[in-house]
C-alpha cells in the first residue's frame, strides 16, 4: 500500500466501523459482528475498496499481541501454574476429540486424507481472542473461571505450535532435521521464562521506580517491553502471542502492572478492529456454494459438541457442572491459530483452495455464533442485558 492508500483505507475501515457499530449497538449485536461483515463488504472480494488484506492482517497481529500481554498483566505467577498443572489433561483430551471428528467430516466430504487431517487440526483450537475479549477484567480474570479459560488458551497455544511446526517443516528444504527444530522449541520455553523475569526484577522495575513521574516512559517501556519478548520468542520457535504473555506475566506482581494495562487497551483495540476486519476482507465469497454445507456441519458440531466435552472433561478434574458448562461455552469456536493453519498448509500446498476455505468459514462461523450465546447468558463486557454486563 502506498501511504495515501493506507490512509484511506484506514478512513474507510474506522468510519465504517463506527457506523456498523452504531448499528450494532442499537440492535443488540456484539461489536465484532460489525468488523468482520465490514470487511467482507470492502475487502478485495466485495466492493474491492480495501485490497491488501495482508498488510492490514500483519498490522492487526499486534493487537492479538498487546491482547495476551494486558492477559499476562492480570495473571499471578502462582495461581497460573496452579492451573495449567490442572488443565492439561482436559487440553489434551478436548483436542484428541475434535481433530478425529473434524477428520471424520472432511473424509465424509471427499476431502483427502491429509485435507481431513489438517481440518481436523484446525477444530481442536479456541479462539485467545474472543475467548478473552469476553471474559470481563475486573470480575472473572482475578476468579477461577477466567484462570481457567486462560489455562486451557495457553496450553491448547502450546499444542498449535507444535502443529504449526509440523506443517512447516514439511516446506522447510534443507533448513535441518525438523527434530532439531522441535528441541529448539522446547528449550526455548523455559530459557525465556526465567530471562524474563530476571530481566523485569534486575532491570525493568529499577527503571520504573526511578522514572515513574514520567508516565510517557512508562507506557513506552510497557510496549517496548511487550513486542520485544513477543519478537525474541517468535525467533526461538515459539509464538509471539506466548512470548507476550510471558511478558506481560513477568510484571504482574509490581503494583505498575494496572496503571499499564489500563493505558495499553485503547491501543489493543484499535490493532483487533483491523483483526476482524482482515478475517472478513480474505474470504473469498466466490466459493461460498462449494464450502457452504461442510462449513455449516462442522461449525454446528464445534458449537454444540465443544461445550459438552468441556463439561465431561472439567467434570472429571472435580470443576462443578455450572463452571464446567461455562467454560465450555465461552470456548465453544475455532481459533485464530486455525486460520493460521489453513494459510500455511495452502502455501505449503498440503491443502487445496477449497479445503482452506471450509476451515476459514467455520472461523468465521463459529466466531460470530458462539459470541452471540455467551453475551446472551454470561457476564461480558458487550453483554446483551445491563444484567449480565460487566467491564
Amino acid at each position: 500500500m502506498e501511504e495515501h492508500n493506507l490512509v484511506f483505507s484506514f478512513f474507510l475501515i474506522f468510519t465504517g466501523a463506527a457506523v456498523l457499530a452504531s448499528v450494532a449497538l442499537y440492535t443488540r449485536q456484539p461489536l465484532l459482528v460489525a468488523y468482520i461483515v465490514l470487511g467482507a463488504i470492502l475487502g478485495p472480494y466485495g466492493m474491492e475498496l480495501v485490497t491488501d488484506t495482508r498488510l492490514l492482517s500483519e498490522i492487526s497481529h499486534i493487537g492479538i499481541i498487546f491482547l495476551l500481554f494486558l492477559l499476562g498483566l492480570d495473571m499471578q505467577p502462582s495461581h497460573l501454574v496452579h492451573m495449567l498443572k490442572k488443565a492439561t489433561l482436559v487440553a489434551v483430551g478436548s483436542s484428541a476429540v475434535f481433530l478425529a471428528l473434524g477428520y471424520g467430516v472432511g473424509i465424509g466430504f471427499g476431502y483427502t486424507q491429509t485435507e481431513s487431517l489438517i481440518i481436523g487440526a484446525a477444530l481442536m483450537f479456541s479462539s485467545t481472542i474472543i475467548g478473552i475479549k469476553l471474559l470481563p477484567t475486573t470480575v472473572l480474570h482475578h476468579r477461577h473461571t477466567g484462570e481457567l479459560v486462560v489455562g486451557l488458551l495457553l496450553l491448547q497455544d502450546v499444542i498449535a505450535i507444535i502443529v504449526l511446526l509440523f506443517l512447516s517443516s514439511g516446506d522447510n528444504g534443507d533448513s535441518g532435521p525438523s527434530w532439531m527444530i522441535y528441541l529448539k522449541t522446547l528449550f526455548a520455553l523455559p530459557l525465556i521464562i526465567i530471562s524474563a523475569f530476571a530481566f523485569v526484577k534486575y532491570v525493568l522495575l529499577k527503571l520504573i521506580l526511578r522514572f515513574d513521574r514520567f508516565h510517557e516512559y512508562i507506557f513506552l517501556l510497557a510496549i517496548g517491553w511487550c513486542l520485544g519478548l513477543a519478537e525474541i520468542a517468535q525467533l526461538m520457535g515459539l509464538s509471539a502471542e506466548m512470548g507476550a504473555f510471558t511478558a506481560g506475566v513477568a510484571l504482574a506482581t509490581s503494583p505498575i502492572s494496572q496503571y499499564i494495562a489500563t493505558s495499553l487497551k485503547p491501543l489493543r483495540d484499535f490493532f483487533l478492529i483491523l483483526f476482524f476486519f482482515s478475517i472478513g476482507a480474505s474470504f473469498n465469497l466466490g466459493l461460498v456454494e462449494q464450502i457452504l454445507l461442510p462449513s455449516i456441519i462442522l461449525a454446528m458440531l464445534v458449537l454444540s459438541l465443544k461445550p459438552v466435552i468441556f463439561r465431561y472433561l472439567l467434570s472429571s478434574i472435580s470443576e462443578s457442572p455450572k463452571l464446567a458448562w461455562e467454560v465450555g461455552f465461552r470456548l465453544g469456536q475455532i481459533s485464530e491459530f486455525s486460520l493460521l493453519i489453513a494459510y500455511i498448509s495452502t502455501s505449503a500446498l498440503l491443502i487445496g483452495e477449497e479445503a482452506s476455505h471450509v476451515i476459514q468459514a467455520t472461523a468465521i462461523l463459529t466466531f460470530l455464533l458462539s459470541t452471540y450465546v455467551v453475551i446472551f447468558n454470561y457476564p461480558s463486557p458487550i453483554a446483551a442485558s445491563d444484567r449480565l454486563r460487566r467491564d
